[in-house]
C-alpha cells in the first residue's frame, strides 16, 4: 500500500470549524469544478437554498465568497450567474505558483538551517515506490500532488512563503485537479515527482528547478485542454435533443 502523503498540506494542529455557510461555499465550488454548474448558467439563491437544504443567509454568504474569488458574478435583480473561467488569471497564479516552487526546491538544495528532512524523507516513501505500489485513484493522487507541491515549499523554512504558496494552490484548486482525469497523467505524475525528489535529494538545485518547471507547465497546459473540452461537453448535453 502506499503510505501516507505528508503532513504539509494537511495542517493537522490547526482545529478548524465549518459552518454551513462553508459547506455551502465548498458544495458550489465542487459544483463548478465537476460542471454541475456551467460557465454561463444563471440561477438564484432561493434555488440553491431548495437544493442544498439550507437558509438564504449561508448561501447568499458562500456566494459573495464565490464572487471574490471570481467564480461567480450577481446579476441586477436576475440572481446569480457562474463567471467564464479566467485562463489568463490562472496563467498568472500558476506562474507565481512556479516562482515560488522553484525558489524553494532551490533553497532546499542549498541546505542550512531551517530545512526539514523530515517533510522530504516523507515525499520520498509515498513517491519513490515501486510502480505496483501507486495508487490509481484520481482523487487521491490529486490530493497527494497537491500534498507534494505543498510539502516541497514547506521544506524551505520560509513560513511566509509557503502561506502564499497555500493562497495560491487554493485559488487553482477548481482547475488543477482535472489533471488526474487521465490515467496516463497519474502515471506521468509519479514520474516526474519521482525525478523532482531524486535531484533533490541530490542537492541538485539547477535541476530540479528544471524539472518542475516543466512538470507544472505540462500539468498546466493539459488542465487548460481538459477544462475547455468538459465546458463544451457540458453544454452539448444541455441541448435539446
Amino acid at each position: 500500500m502506499p503510505a501516507t502523503p505528508p503532513r504539509a498540506a494537511a495542517h493537522p494542529r490547526r482545529v478548524v470549524h465549518r459552518s454551513r455557510a462553508d459547506e455551502v461555499y465548498e458544495q458550489l465550488k465542487r459544483d463548478v469544478a465537476e460542471f454541475r454548474l456551467v460557465p454561463g448558467d444563471r440561477f438564484t439563491e432561493n434555488e440553491v437554498s431548495e437544493r442544498l437544504g439550507v437558509s438564504r443567509t449561508p448561501v447568499r454568504q458562500a456566494l459573495f465568497r464565490l464572487q471574490q474569488e471570481g467564480v461567480v458574478e450577481v446579476l441586477f435583480r436576475s440572481g446569480w450567474r457562474v463567471l467564464p473561467f479566467d485562463f489568463e488569471r490562472f496563467d498568472q497564479l500558476y506562474d507565481l505558483r512556479m516562482v515560488l516552487e522553484t525558489a524553494a526546491v532551490r533553497r532546499v538544495c542549498a541546505g542550512g538551517p531551517g530545512i526539514d528532512q523530515a517533510l522530504l524523507a516523507q515525499l520520498a516513501a509515498v513517491w519513490l515506490v515501486p510502480p505496483e505500489q501507486r495508487s490509481t485513484d484520481a482523487a487521491q493522487v490529486a490530493a497527494w500532488d497537491e500534498a507534494f507541491h505543498c510539502a516541497l515549499v514547506q521544506a524551505a523554512g520560509n513560513a511566509e512563503m509557503a502561506r502564499v504558496h497555500r493562497e495560491v494552490t487554493e485559488r487553482i484548486r477548481i482547475i488543477r485537479r482535472l489533471d488526474f482525469t487521465q490515467q496516463m497523467r497519474i502515471a506521468d505524475t509519479y514520474e516526474e515527482h519521482a525525478k523532482i525528489l531524486r535531484a533533490v535529494t541530490r542537492k541538485r538545485g539547477d535541476q530540479a528547478a528544471l524539472l518542475l518547471t516543466a512538470h507544472i507547465s505540462t500539468s498546466q497546459a493539459e488542465v487548460r485542454k481538459i477544462t475547455l473540452h468538459q465546458v463544451w461537453l457540458a453544454r452539448a448535453d444541455g441541448l435539446p435533443a
